[in-house]
């Protein structure tokens, strides 16, 4: 594979349990990636959650970044609900303004924005969602880095805008033929072998085709790669997918 680019971004979804109810391998990934999406709530958090996350976050120097959702906490955020851009936008607003509320008492800064599931995906394809989204990032933190998936409209829509844009790929998930992520319901869609994701990483950031889900191959750009913290051995795949990294002489750290 190709090394031209010697650093690369690692970020996980994290901060996602809520009261009693505890997900994901945070404390195990936080040593191992570089940017974090901190749930803010609407998903998976509360706000005990919040700031023990962004203050552990913090002190290991990892970006932390808002991961706001639809308000489908029964969910985790991964079904669509109903809503007008205008909720949309507002939902946005009062998710980051959270979450950056903990960083501004923990000291850091609020380093980027990456929507969650289910309003990730719909906003993929709907430029209406997309241009919500974007405006609530613009209306209160426009300097931020906003994650979005290469080729979408979500993407589209923060760079017609001016957003600073990374271009996100899924070491733990598999594609579908037309650049999206390939449904959760379908088998094969999470991928779990530590070593097949860290070779399949190196071929995506190589400008090498990859497999898709449904019979054909893509090239996938990539500035940061998300690895889910409830991927069932998250840990393992972050450990691998350094690792290899590492010895491809390619930088891990934050954009």
């Amino acid at each position: 594979m190709s090394t031209d680019t010697l650093a690369l971004d690692i970020n996980s979804d994290v901060g996602e349990s809520y009261g009693a109810f505890r997900i994901g391998a945070d404390v195990e990934l936080f040593p191992l990636i570089s940017s974090a999406n901190v749930a803010c709530g609407f998903h998976g958090g509360d706000p005990q959650t919040m700031d023990q996350t962004v203050r552990a976050l913090a002190g290991l120097g990892v970006a932390v970044g808002a991961h706001p959702s639809y308000h489908d906490l029964r969910g985790f955020g991964r079904r669509n609900i109903p809503a007008t851009p205008e909720e949309i936008r507002t939902d946005l607003l009062y998710q980051i303004g959270a979450l950056h509320a903990f960083c501004q008492v923990a000291g850091v800064p609020l380093h980027h924005v990456k929507p969650h599931g289910a309003l990730y995906n719909t906003a993929t394809n709907d430029r209406i969602i997309a241009d919500a989204i974007v405006n609530a990032v613009l209306d209160l933190a426009p300097d931020v880095i906003f994650y979005a998936l290469p080729g979408s409209e979500l993407e589209a829509a923060a760079v017609a805008q001016g957003l600073r844009v990374a271009r996100e790929a899924f070491a733990d998930r598999a594609y579908m033929s037309d650049g999206t992520l390939a449904p959760r319901s379908l088998a094969g869609a999470v991928l779990e072998d530590p070593a097949s994701v860290a070779d399949r990483v190196l071929r995506m950031i190589g400008g090498e085709e990859v497999p898709t889900l449904d019979g054909g191959h893509i090239t996938i750009a990539a500035d940061t790669i998300c690895i889910h913290s409830d991927t069932p051995g998250a840990v393992p795949i972050a450990s691998a997918l350094r690792e290899a990294l590492m010895d491809a002489g390619i930088t891990i750290r934050a954009l």
